[in-house]
């Protein structure tokens, strides 16, 4: 069995690697990463490296210079920015480094006055290569006058070596290295994608609840109205359940009953009628020619469509008699309903797989184009986990293999393997535990794993409640529980999206200990008085639209690996930073919606690009309060009237508060 030789220079461990280079990392346009390397050599001549990034015609950019991440690892990094969407690749070289190697030999022989001659005509040699390598111009000439500068024997040997060592030669050679025995990595796939695939805000509802006092049950120009709203707070992408016909077999009644009147509307997962299946509109939802100005009227406003895409039946799919073999069937020649015990789905067939994989895969690319074709560039996949994995990787091949700018988000709730694995095979977005993580050390360590190594392939969309999630958090913290769920998922992810209601605070359960909605909107009509509930001050709109516009304004806001935790002595508060370039925004949250915190946060200065004891304006974007902040914070925070700071730090000082950053 053969492998790859070892270079002259090692070059061992290179990251981001996934699956250990045999899938592409993932990247979006203009995200600046990390790319590391292990890079060492025998004895003790200098060794240096550098990243090459190439584009997807196959052009090599500017190499990038890495820097040994810390004295004595042997681990080196340098950050890279691809600037447009495709496939590139990029590779690290190491190499030796004659002249760096010379430099601190000359620096401890020539001021000790050993073999001073022979040390500078060593030099000279080296500068005489290194200036050959330098394209013509004054920059060469640089390099040449410091050789000749080495070599002239009729000047203070100081002044010799002092020629060579000038930012003018250091500036030329860093740009022009002399380079010995370069050994290179694998060459390893780089994915750029749009930059939707890793930043957006999200909004979740259903258009049938938009009607009217005549007409209850709205359609997709009623629901229209309610874009300007949606927009209006920020958000980027309008997503909406299933808008296909329902089946009417077990058709399941208000609050999951199983026996449904004549009034119940069914459930939208629900999917297929005689009327069709998932490349229709339901009838009571309007035409398709209805869905298009529907996509119009978003697109006016800025917003995306996203459209669910569930691939399951309810007995009346067209499917479930035109392909029996796409179903499991029990002994009694009956199909088997779905279930994920305890719950019981009687309305809804999943699909089988094992007898005609191919024709699944092209039923369901056709449906995916279908949608595309009327606007659709962003699917939410309901239930990716319980299909086979190779069948989404050939599914999500083959429509980004034509249209790149298409985004599929993972809606699996299940275990690490398989939602890492469906990030790995291609989905752009992944629901994550976000939901269930409340205390500041579950925040800390599941923020830590998702923008270390995963973030190479996993992008999160922080989903702050869902049709089928309320979590006990928000059932029991009321207001404040709300507004600061919406703060932590806007901040922590560059995704972020709510489902409709969260403004208004809904957070009444089914049952105590479960997580399901009374009277959930996935079984009846839910009409909302928007304008009544703004009119009495009873929602959260004017909080979920400064955080949109911070986000906006915030290019640190839109990006994952970039954030940073920073120590509190309150373990209720939990604090961190995220920056990029000059924009740096600190984050400082009440974890408990009960009752009013205070401590002193810690920051990690450097963290910041400051110094350890600098001092700084930073601008509350919640409340339009300045502060002047240093390493040392007093903070303290009452749910209900501050429940955090999200902290400009400003480059220029601005009139600071006095005292502390006392917030109540």
């Amino acid at each position: 069995m053969s492998s790859t030789p070892i270079g002259r220079i090692p070059v061992r461990d290179v990251r981001p690697a996934v699956e250990c280079g045999r899938r592409p990392a993932k990247a979006v346009v203009d995200e600046t990463f990390l790319v590391t390397a292990t890079v060492f050599r025998e004895g003790h001549d200098a060794v240096a490296a550098n990243v090459v990034l190439t584009d997807p015609e196959g052009t090599h950019g500017p190499w990038t210079p890495m820097r040994e991440l810390a004295p004595g690892s042997d681990r080196w990094g340098a950050e890279i920015t691809p600037h447009a969407a495709g496939r590139w690749t990029y590779r690290v070289e190491a190499w030796g480094d004659p002249v760096a190697t010379w430099r601190h030999v000359a620096r401890i022989k020539v001021p000790a006055g050993i073999d001073t001659g022979l040390v500078l005509e060593d030099g000279a040699e080296l500068y005489d290569r290194a200036a050959a390598g330098v394209p013509k111009g004054a920059s060469r000439a640089v390099v040449v006058a410091a050789a000749e500068t080495l070599r002239d024997d009729t000047l203070p040997v100081a002044t010799r070596l002092a020629a060579a060592l000038t930012p003018e030669v250091d500036a030329v050679l860093a740009r022009y290295p002399l380079r010995e025995h370069v050994s290179a990595s694998e060459t390893r796939e780089l994915l750029v994608e749009r930059e939707r695939a890793l930043y957006g805000a999200w909004y979740e509802f259903f258009p049938r609840s938009e009607g009217t006092l005549e007409q209850p049950h709205g359609t997709l120009r009623t629901a229209a109205r309610r874009l300007p709203a949606i927009a209006g707070m920020g958000f980027d992408v309008v997503y909406l359940p299933p808008i296909h016909p329902i089946g009417t077999t077990f058709r399941k009644g208000r609050n999951n009953t199983l026996s449904a009147g004549v009034e119940d509307v069914g459930v939208p997962w629900a999917i297929g009628s005689p009327e069709g299946g998932h490349d229709a509109v339901h009838p009571r939802l309007g035409t398709i020619e209805d869905f298009d100005w529907f996509v119009s009227r978003a697109r006016g406003l800025g917003l995306e469509v996203a459209l669910d895409f569930a691939l399951q039946c309810s007995p009346d799919h067209p499917w479930v008699h035109k392909h029996p073999e796409w179903f499991h069937h029990r002994a009694d020649g009956s199909i088997a309903y779905a279930e994920n015990p305890p719950k019981k789905y009687q309305d809804i067939y999943p699909i089988a797989f094992d007898a005609d994989m191919d024709g699944l895969v092209a039923e369901t690319v056709r449906v995916l184009r279908y949608w595309m074709g009327h606007g659709v560039r962003i699917f939410r996949v309901d239930n990716p986990h319980t299909k086979p994995v190779v069948f989404w990787e050939r599914v999500i091949a083959e429509i980004n293999g034509a249209d790149p700018d298409v985004v599929f988000l993972a809606e699996a709730f299940t275990r690490p393997a398989m939602m890492h694995t469906l990030a790995q095979i291609g989905f752009q977005q992944s629901y994550t535990y976000f939901t269930w993580r409340n205390s500041k050390q579950e925040l800390t360590e599941y923020l830590t794993e998702l923008s270390g190594e995963a973030a190479a392939y996993m992008r999160p969309n922080f989903f702050v409640n869902t049709p089928d999630i309320l979590p006990g958090y928000l059932q029991h913290g009321g207001r404040p529980a709300f507004e600061v769920r919406a703060v932590l998922a806007a901040t922590l992810s560059p995704t972020w999206g709510v489902y409709s209601g969260y403004e208004l605070c809904e957070n009444a359960p089914l049952r105590e200990g479960g997580e399901e909605y009374l009277d959930s909107e996935k079984y009846q009509l839910k009409p909302r008085d928007w304008d009544a509930a703004e009119r009495a001050g009873r929602t959260i709109t004017p909080l979920i639209t400064r955080l949109n516009s911070s986000r906006r304004r915030h290019p640190a806001l839109r990006e994952l690996r970039n954030i940073r935790f920073h120590r509190t002595d309150n373990d209720a508060l939990i604090a961190y930073s995220k920056r990029s370039g000059t924009d740096t925004v600190v984050v400082v949250a009440n974890l408990d919606p009960h009752h009013t915190q205070e401590g002193t946060v810690s920051l990690d200065m450097p963290q910041l690009g400051l110094d350890w004891h600098a001092s700084m304006s930073v601008h509350d974007e919640l409340t339009d309060e300045t502060y002047r902040w240093g390493r040392a914070n007093y903070v303290r925070l009452e749910p209900g009237r501050a429940p955090a700071h999200l902290l400009h730090v400003q480059a220029s000082p601005a009139s600071p508060q006095t005292g502390g950053s006392k917030a109540s």
